[in-house]
């Protein structure tokens, strides 16, 4: 690999590490107000809400100037972003804010990998990126739920910072000052990523013509034989995992009994397994091979179904102290189950990312290609997120819900193999996949 891919691999751990102790952080700010907890998780559909509204303006942005340029910009609005929630700006609000800035984000730090890399490194460096991001989703969600504690908070909101006076007297409050300070640190590191040299004609700023591009991009991409299989996949995968993550908090709490600092590391769990699966897709699946892992997907819907038929609370009632925390048999089960699901979520969705990567960069620019991408997979968060705030507000219960949920990946994954295996018939995949962008 490049040497600048390794900077590219810092940037993102602090960036990703810094979100995911935001949203714990969000959680515990929507509790010290007493918000009604169908709230919950909006707070994702404000964050990603700008991931489809602003979908046919980022590209262009992100191919207006160097990769590295965009990705110090929008970790700065990020910051901004934190700032609001301490002068009495709605959570919600604010970490819409901070979805602004991710949402400029992600089309510079995908799309520079196809700038620096060749067609057959993107699956190892999306292994890479995806092992790496996992490893601080971990960090972000173990690091967001210590940060909420009672203790850690408490001595937090007694620091006394020189010349700042940042009147802090929240548990959130407290922990998104230090995760600010961690947006600081991706931002400096945003500076040392090199230019690639890639430039791009000089961009459209006229919101229709923007506007009618994106469209075309968005068609071409879905009419592809190999795009819409990939894309299918992936906006799946990420509008599941989003509404996994408030799933997994809220069946912690009501059926292991879990705060929401445990919660959290339950949520760190799962990602253990995503970075095991991750590994093992990228040295074990090429780009040519991608579409085989099609069936895991199903396997990991039913998998999800399952938990909630399983009755956890029949186990033995044996408990371990470690440290200051108490773990039952019921909650080492259930975190050896989540691993497996991360590590099936790991496994088929990285050959995917790499397979829409290569293809929509062979159809489109680095930039509007990753704009795409998120515009859909942000677009399926916002919808299950939606329904999953709808069926909380229904007072169904975190069982129903989970046994839904899971019946609803495994049926649509089953239906995405049936539209490949049409496809097959029809085009010759594997010259697709290795045709390459004309110069």
């Amino acid at each position: 690999m490049k040497r600048g891919f390794y900077t590219i691999m810092a940037a993102q751990f602090f960036s990703s590490l810094a979100d995911n102790a935001l949203l714990i952080a969000a959680i515990a700010l929507l509790r010290d107000i007493h918000a009604p907890e169908w709230m919950t998780p909006m707070l994702k559909l404000f964050f990603f809400v700008s991931y489809v509204v602003l979908a046919a303006f980022v590209g262009a942005f992100a191919d207006s100037m160097p990769k590295g340029r965009v990705m110090f910009v929008t970790n700065l609005i990020k910051i901004g972003g934190c700032a609001l929630m301490f002068f009495s700006v709605h959570p919600l609000l604010a970490y819409a804010v901070v979805g602004i800035g991710a949402a400029a984000y992600s089309p510079a730090k995908y799309g520079i990998l196809t700038e620096l890399l060749p067609p057959e490194k993107l699956v190892v460096a999306n292994g890479w990126i995806e092992g790496l991001t996992v490893g601080s989703i971990i960090l972000g969600f173990v690091v967001g739920g210590i940060l909420v504690s009672p203790k850690v908070a408490a001595g937090l909101m007694q620091v006394d910072v020189p010349l700042v006076n940042l009147d802090i007297d929240q548990t959130g409050e407290a922990a998104i000052a230090v995760i600010a300070a961690v947006y600081a640190l991706a931002a400096l590191v945003n500076l040392a990523i090199p230019d690639t040299g890639a430039r791009y004609p000089r961009q459209e700023r006229r919101v229709g013509k923007l506007l009618a591009d994106f469209g075309h991009c968005v068609a071409t991409l879905w009419r592809d034989k190999l795009g819409q299989i990939s894309l299918a996949v992936t906006t799946l995968f990420w509008g599941a995992g989003a509404t996994l993550q408030f799933i997994i908090l809220k069946w912690s709490e009501q059926v292991l009994g879990m705060t929401l600092s445990q919660g959290a590391i339950m949520q760190a769990v799962v990602a253990i397994g995503i970075a095991v699966g991750s590994v093992l897709a990228a040295s074990r699946v090429s780009l040519k091979q991608s579409l085989s892992v099609l069936p895991v997907g199903v396997a990991m819907g039913l998998l999800v179904a399952s938990i909630a038929l399983s009755d956890f609370t029949a186990l033995p009632a044996g408990r371990w102290q470690v440290g200051a925390t108490t773990i039952t048999w019921a909650q080492m089960l259930a975190a050896a189950v989540m691993v497996v699901v991360g590590a099936l979520a790991g496994y088929f969705v990285v050959p995917m990312n790499a397979l829409l990567q290569h293809r929509v960069h062979v159809l489109l620019s680095a930039g509007h290609s990753i704009a795409v991408q998120n515009f859909n997979e942000n677009l399926s968060i916002l919808v299950m997120l939606s329904v999953y705030a709808l069926l909380l507000w229904l007072n169904l219960s975190i069982q129903t819900i989970i046994v839904l949920f899971g019946f609803f990946v495994a049926t649509t994954m089953y239906l995405v193999i049936l539209r490949n295996r049409a496809n097959h018939r029809e085009f010759d995949w594997s010259s697709l996949i290795g045709q390459h962008k004309a110069p």
